[in-house]
């Protein structure tokens, strides 16, 4: 179980850290091309590419959030609850969200092919867009080990 903790965190530290670089290249950008505007001078496809970049920041951050547990817990029904019936409870929802990210992957897996068959680029830049896809649908085949990992860690700890 350490081994695999290990490697989510090794891997969702990689994954957080490309979509901190995303974030931080959106925010100047954006600030580079309020200011050339300003100026008369704005950068072409600013605006495809910071939605591409916040496809990247948002997918890529999702397993580090998931493992770090950073997210909004509604423990006050929880706590009323056996130890017991808490770990079901936890692997229950755990299950449907492992249904939701595989049926996302799996969604934007299809979508990533049906751009790459079809030659799909953005309007200005002419960026491809399955790259975007295929990378936000592995992030959701990653959360998966992570819910995964959470029902593991959550019988380990109340047997």
């Amino acid at each position: 179980m350490k081994g695999m903790l290990y490697m989510l965190q090794r891997t969702s530290n990689v994954l957080s850290f490309i979509a901190c670089v995303a974030l931080t290249f959106m925010m100047f950008l954006t600030v580079a091309d309020v200011l050339l505007r300003a100026g008369g001078h704005p950068i072409n496809g600013t605006y495809e590419v910071v939605s591409l970049s916040l496809a990247l920041v948002v997918g890529f951050s999702i397993p580090k959030v998931s493992l770090d547990r950073q997210q909004i817990y509604m423990d006050f029904l929880l706590e009323k609850l056996s130890h017991r019936n808490q770990a079901l409870m936890i692997t229950f929802t755990r299950m449907l969200c492992i249904i939701l990210f595989l049926l996302i992957g799996y969604n934007l897996f299809s979508i990533g092919n049906e751009f790459r068959s079809s030659g799909e680029v953005s309007p200005t830049l002419m960026l491809p867009l399955f790259p975007v896809a295929y990378s936000v649908g592995i992030c959701c085949f990653i959360e998966c080990f992570v819910f995964v990992f959470e029902i593991l860690r959550t019988w380990v700890r109340h047997e």
